[in-house]
């Protein structure tokens, strides 16, 4: 399995970003598809996470309201739209994926590589 995560940059505090994941080299139907995120010095931690199959979606409460995870089975690909951005949500986001991939980065066996999301004040 491999993730390709992009759209991370530089925003304003209130502005808004759309993450991607494109997912490769096998089916995902029974997988859950998480993004976490890691802020320097600080421990990754969970943000958000959708089941391919039935799209049930779970957020942290940080990000509850402001975040939205979505994914396209067509493009194999998981989105994570952020608005009202604030600058606490800076941070390197990752995408994981796996059968029971939710709220620990433990639970992810297969992870892409981070894309730098900043919000500036």
């Amino acid at each position: 399995v491999q993730l390709q995560a992009s759209g991370g940059g530089l925003v304003q505090a209130g502005g808004a970003l759309r993450l991607s994941c494109a997912a490769s080299g096998r089916t995902f139907s029974t997988y859950i598809m998480g993004w976490f995120r890691q802020a320097q010095g600080k421990e990754r931690e969970f943000v958000a996470s959708i089941s391919w199959s039935r799209e049930i979606a779970y957020y942290a409460d940080s990000v509850k309201g402001r975040f939205t995870i979505s994914r396209d089975s067509a493009e194999n690909t998981v989105y994570l739209q952020m608005n009202s951005l604030k600058p606490e949500d800076t941070a390197v986001y990752y995408c994981a994926a796996g059968r029971v991939c939710g709220y620990s980065p433990d639970d992810c066996p297969f992870w892409g590589q981070g894309t730098l999301v900043t919000v500036s004040s």
